[in-house]
């Protein structure tokens, strides 16, 4: 029996080290975790357009209080994730709130086919939504971080992202196919179909990953306090650091986010018509970004470091205020959100995961979805509030955007050398002899 599975095993290795350095025994593992990726970014890149129209639909001035309605389900929901982490085994908990939201899916196409026209169920969607990426795709990681070591995520990481983009090079055009059709509510049945896939994909890669690579029994809750998460943030100084790094990132690209929604407003009339720029838009961003991931994000992280990869975000950004800050137009705005998603999923994102490798199982389940959830939409409900008591309605062309964006990216980039050093501290750490 293992004579004949060699042989596959073996071809398959030299078929993927045209694109990334994996073992043989890797091989398996690192399909089901690329497959997992791809549906999971495929079912929420199809309802993202919907619920970025229905953000147009509800208006610039309700985006910024629904942002701060998420930010506080998120505090609410933190505590109750703690407590089913530290208590149900771990094999478990991704599976049981895949197929949850999943659940979700399918009663708001329900209540949202009957009521299109209900405001309540909108802006419902739209923090659920909003709560829903976050959740499964830290979930995602925190699985990718308890199954790969330090050595194997810099080898691999960029590859298994790169699967995450395909989903979302694959969303899109589902979305824009699928909208000619059917009603774009409707696509939210397809989501769900696409999340369960994503589920069963987490189950084949526990059955096929190399006996003794996972970081403690998978049977095994991840232990300790309900919000051990949120203490080990405020007292331990690279976890701080990291909260920082997301936390900057998400003011900034909120600002990009609710200006882009304010030019999408006066520009485009349709609801069809908004669903294809926003899925056209995530369409550019996922070719270029499959691209580096696959050919140069491990090359990356290699030779030049996670200190690099890090700091491209805040650069990438700085460069955008002071584009916005000069010319506040629509293709303006889309071409900064492009450029700075793609550096973001290509490079700056598989950075901080790979610094999560160096974690405990229970700071890779706590400490990041805290981060992933609270600290992330913190941030959107912080530039929201700026964004509108600075004058929103002038966006970046009144100047306050930029004045304000271009200290945070400064601090940015310092917090990003700082983390840099961080990791290479945990590194040492790790390989010194106990």
């Amino acid at each position: 029996m293992s004579t004949e599975n060699s042989p596959p095993a073996s071809d398959g290795a030299s078929w993927l080290r045209r694109f990334v350095i994996v073992e043989p025994e890797e091989v398996a593992a690192l399909l089901s975790s690329f497959a997992m990726f791809f549906a999971l970014l495929s079912a929420y890149y199809i309802v993202r357009p919907v619920r970025d129209d229905i953000g147009v639909t509800l208006g610039k001035d309700s985006l910024h209080q629904l942002f701060t309605i998420v930010f506080f389900v998120m505090l609410l929901l933190v505590p109750l994730f703690g407590f089913v982490a530290a208590r149900f085994p771990r094999r478990y908990v991704l599976p049981a709130i895949y197929i949850f939201f999943a659940s979700n899916l399918v009663v708001f196409w329900g209540v949202m086919k009957s009521t299109p026209d209900n405001h309540i169920a909108l802006a419902t969607f739209f923090v659920w939504g909003s709560v829903f990426n976050l959740f499964v795709v830290s979930l995602f990681w925190s699985l990718m971080s308890e199954l790969w070591s330090h050595a194997a995520a810099k080898r691999l990481y960029g590859f298994i992202s790169a699967g995450g983009t395909a989903g979302a090079l694959a969303g899109p055009l589902i979305t824009q196919g699928l909208v000619r059709i059917f009603a774009p509510v409707d696509l939210m049945l397809v989501s769900a179909a696409l999340l369960i896939a994503a589920m069963v994909a987490s189950l084949v890669l526990r059955r096929v990953r190399p006996a003794g690579e996972a970081t403690g029994g998978e049977e095994e809750p991840a232990g300790g306090g309900i919000l051990d998460g949120v203490v080990k943030v405020f007292t331990t100084p690279m976890f701080a650091r990291i909260a920082l790094f997301i936390f900057i990132a998400n003011v900034v690209g909120t600002f990009f986010y609710l200006e882009q929604a304010r030019l999408v407003a006066a520009s485009i009339s349709g609801n069809a018509e908004r669903v294809l720029f926003f899925s056209g838009r995530d369409l550019v961003v996922s070719i270029a970004t499959i691209l580096i991931e696959i050919f140069g994000t491990a090359r990356i992280l290699n030779r030049f470091g996670v200190t690099v990869a890090l700091l491209a975000l805040p650069v990438t950004a700085a460069v955008g205020a002071l584009l916005l800050s000069t010319d506040a137009a629509l293709g303006v705005v889309a071409a900064v959100m492009v450029a700075e998603r793609i550096t973001s999923f290509a490079l700056a994102n598989p950075a901080i995961k790979v610094i999560y490798t160096l974690a405990t199982p229970d700071e890779k389940y706590k400490v990041q979805n805290f981060i992933d959830t609270v600290v992330f939409r913190g941030g959107d409900a912080t530039s929201g509030w700026l964004y509108s008591w600075l004058g929103g309605g002038l966006g970046f062309a009144a100047g306050t955007m930029g004045a304000v964006a271009l200290p945070l990216v400064a601090a940015w980039i310092w917090i990003a050398r700082q983390l840099g050093a961080d990791h290479k501290r945990r590194v040492a750490e790790s390989a010194a002899p106990s």
